[in-house]
């Protein structure tokens, strides 16, 4: 099969790419391939929804850039198709006197990012949300919202599939094939250009094509205790003040498009890329591969690895998840935290070389082949100027 641009990857950021392709190149032919039965059915459906307001990352940043301009973006294609979008807002709250000055500097840039926030005091936080727990100020953001990521997902599938691209689903991809060829599922695709958005698997096919070389992917799995009651207590985000070393916002109570509220997700390191759940999945070469990285970063403590690593760990315990939590909340009956909810994997680009967590999103390619490395979160919220950025600045 022929086709000028052939994308690898059904997730939101290979969606959002032929979208911005579209866009930029009418009358091109696009095929995207996803090697499940649907579109998102990994990252892009397994996070809490959250569209991010753009105020955690530093102002050279892409992410602090795309997360800005993409909360706008979904806000207003929620808007026009009439899809879920719960304008619930965000505190991020501190545990204690020493977060005060993580609530500043979240608030500086916030400031430098163009993204509006409010340093609030205990009292206004309380009127905003009667269960959030502070110490002395908390951060208002106004723009924080959220959304239903498999319904965005799949309305924009349908979109692009009605406006002629070729959605090919059960179709993994398996190998390259000559110089502008790749073997998915039992055919054979000569694209134009290839892109690869294959999230979890980004670093492995890009090494196919001879990039990635000082990369590969980690996989931190997030887990989630969803609130069995009836009632909906909660109306707005719960944060902590996040390292800001680190890649990960830390535990909160998330709250859906509809309500419903959980607290997560977790950064556990996963021993396979697709760990979900026990052993479903089970990839043996993978863990070997995986556990190789991670034993190294235990041993080394490359940025602090091994504390962080045996403190995730033991969110594998409801109770100590739920009490770690609820150093953000108050007065809620922690007993209807009780059930598991649907785990996802962050797929975390981990630089070989510096044995560092990449912490920008980062793409590599040529004029044959384009890789998208590194899109976490917020990459959801991110994912229509940065697929807009990728083809502006590469296709």
């Amino acid at each position: 099969m022929n086709t000028d641009f052939l994308i690898i990857g059904g997730g939101i950021i290979g969606l959002a790419t032929a979208r911005a392709i579209q866009a930029r190149h009418p009358g091109a032919s696009i095929t995207l391939i996803e090697k499940e039965p649907d579109v998102a059915r990994h990252a892009s459906g397994r996070n809490s929804g959250v569209l991010h307001a753009g105020f955690y990352y530093s102002n050279d940043s892409l992410k602090a850039k795309f997360c800005r301009d993409g909360n706008r973006a979904w806000h207003a294609y929620c808007k026009e198709y009439n899809l879920l979008l719960n304008p619930c807002q965000k505190l991020v709250v501190a545990r204690n006197e020493d977060e005060i000055e993580g609530l500043r500097e979240l608030k500086r840039r916030g400031d430098a990012n163009g993204v509006p926030v409010e340093l609030i005091d205990e009292q206004q936080a309380a009127e905003i949300e009667p269960h959030a727990r502070t110490c002395r100020y908390a951060l208002l953001s106004p723009t924080t919202a959220t959304i239903d990521p498999v319904q965005l997902s799949t309305h924009l599938r349908d979109q692009l599939a009605a406006s002629g691209v070729q959605i090919l689903m059960n179709h993994p991809y398996r190998a390259r094939v000559g110089t502008h060829g790749v073997l998915a599922g039992s055919q054979v695709f000569e694209a134009g250009m290839i892109i690869n958005c294959a999230g979890l698997y980004a670093s492995n096919i890009a090494k196919d094509f001879g990039f990635a070389s000082d990369f590969t992917i980690l996989p931190f799995k997030g887990v989630y205790i969803k609130y069995t009651g009836t009632d909906r207590p909660l109306k707005t985000l719960l944060y902590c003040v996040p390292d800001m070393r680190k890649p990960f916002l830390g535990v909160h109570f998330a709250i859906a498009a509809d309500g419903g509220i959980k607290i997560g997700p977790t950064a556990i390191p996963a021993f396979w890329r697709e760990n979900y759940h026990g052993l479903n999945g089970f990839a043996p070469r993978e863990m070997v591969e995986i556990l190789r990285w991670q034993a190294e970063l235990f041993l080394r403590n490359s940025f602090g690895f091994r504390d962080f690593a045996i403190e995730e760990m033991r969110k594998y315990s409801k109770r100590y998840l739920v009490s770690h939590a609820m150093r953000m909340a108050k007065n809620l009956d922690i007993s209807k935290f009780s059930e598991w909810s649907t785990a996802g994997i962050r797929a975390q680009l981990l630089n070989t070389k510096t044995l560092s967590l990449v912490q920008d999103f980062t793409v590599q390619g040529d004029k044959k082949s384009l890789h998208v490395l590194n899109a976490n979160s917020p990459a959801f919220t991110s994912s229509l100027p940065f697929a807009q950025w990728v083809v502006e600045q590469w296709l």
